[in-house]
């Protein structure tokens, strides 16, 4: 088939309502309906500025309440979950493969395990995209077998944050910036999107690039880190760099907010403030940015989650009083990359970095993803790696709501 011929598509028709999974599950395909393409000459005329930020539809409403994203379904969605006494949802990123879908598969499929046999406050409420949902330059094309047949019997909402690559584009670009990226995430109204073939699934209604997910127990403030591909940037940096400084403005706004709601709060960034090995490095400028949006906010986060790194990565920090885990899981169906010494030897872990900052855990030979889960007293972060039928975590962090501390699992 050719790519001319597969993007023809159907027109978008605004949903009824929002669908997820298929109406019945299906077999995994083996291969691509459409070849990925080498990107090397594009690679050779990308942007390496950093590009603007997409602006909101409406900057005064930032805030995306998980039963909306349900519609009709989302207050007994709401009324089973406080039943229940916690919450449950999945995280990763870098999700998108190249060469064909068996790695993502092997993701999707250990996902929806977990809505298996399950009882009563088990099952996952929604899937949050750490970023890199298509590559290499976020092409609608891509986004069939990448996105929507992977997740085809993935029986709960999608939502995301852009990685690099969703905004990455080149000289010579026929689409817009980001556009394919905004069409399924950030849509006005739930929608069949062309890019989803005769697949059920519909568009998204986030309220930008950036915003924050609510729902019980558990508020993700989600940030966009543009398309370079180290470091990761959420503002002009003192005035260094052509963008605005509206996420700093929205995360000191949405840690204010939140400060006496007794949510646990994760911040959701695509570029990881620490990385050790491996073939990316971590973001300082960010990390200063995060920090000081903190200190201003007078609020901590009790998680920073990324993607970025093809890996899982887990380091804990002590700061103002606070200990707080930063995680990475950019292992979720890209390619992986290992995490090596300058003189190739393996890591060890754990390991302190500093007086702050511990090297905890990490996993650079499986691909895999988080589940999270979150009862108003504790957030606990659980990586499964993407062995078949197994339930079993393979790492997991606890912290304490209240005290702000790490637990001992």
């Amino acid at each position: 088939m050719s790519k001319a011929n597969y993007q023809s598509g159907k027109k978008q028709a605004i949903a009824a309502k929002p669908q997820f999974g298929e109406p019945q599950p299906t077999t995994d395909p083996t291969k691509f309906k459409v070849t990925h393409s080498s990107d090397t000459q594009h690679y050779n005329l990308m942007q390496k500025q950093v590009q603007p930020i997409p602006k909101p539809a409406d900057p005064k409403n930032m805030v995306l309440q998980l039963d909306t994203v349900y519609s009709g379904a989302g207050a007994d969605l709401i009324k089973n979950i406080k039943s229940a006494g916690k919450i449950v949802f999945h995280m990763g990123g870098d999700t998108g493969p190249t060469v064909g879908p068996k790695t993502i598969e092997a993701v999707v499929d250990k996902m929806i395990m977990d809505f298996e046999g399950e009882p009563n406050g088990e099952t996952p409420s929604f899937f949050f995209h750490l970023g890199d949902v298509v590559y290499s330059f976020g092409e609608s094309i891509y986004y069939y077998d990448q996105f929507f047949e992977p997740f085809r019997d993935y029986p709960a909402p999608i939502l995301a944050i852009p990685g690099n690559h969703d905004g990455l584009s080149y000289k010579g670009d026929r689409e817009p910036y980001m556009a394919a990226f905004l069409r399924n995430f950030v849509s006005p109204e739930p929608t069949q999107s062309p890019d989803a073939g005769a697949l059920v699934r519909t568009t998204v209604s986030q309220p930008g690039v950036y915003f924050a997910l609510e729902a019980p127990f558990v508020t993700i403030l989600g940030l966009y880190s543009n398309i370079l591909e180290d470091p990761g940037v959420i503002s002009s940096e003192g005035g260094k760099l052509p963008i605005t400084d509206e996420q700093l403005d929205f995360l000191k706004t949405q840690l204010a907010r939140l400060k006496n709601s007794g949510q646990a709060i994760i911040i959701a960034v695509h570029h990881p403030p620490f990385v050790y090995g491996g073939s990316h490095g971590g973001s300082p400028t960010l990390l200063a940015d995060l920090d000081a949006c903190c200190k201003h906010a007078g609020v901590w986060p009790h998680a920073v989650i990324s993607g970025h790194s093809h890996n899982y990565q887990r380091f804990s920090r002590t700061i103002n009083g606070h200990e707080i885990p930063y995680i990475v899981c950019g292992n979720s169906g890209h390619n992986l990359s290992q995490l090596k010494t300058k003189n190739a030897t393996a890591i060890r872990a754990p390991q302190k970095i500093n007086d702050t900052l511990i090297f905890e855990n990490y996993d650079d030979k499986n691909y895999g993803y988080l589940r999270v889960v979150c009862d108003g007293k504790m957030l606990r972060v659980e990586y499964h790696d993407a062995q078949p039928d197994e339930k079993t975590y393979s790492d997991a962090v606890t912290v304490d709501l209240k005290l702000h501390t790490i637990e001992a699992n």
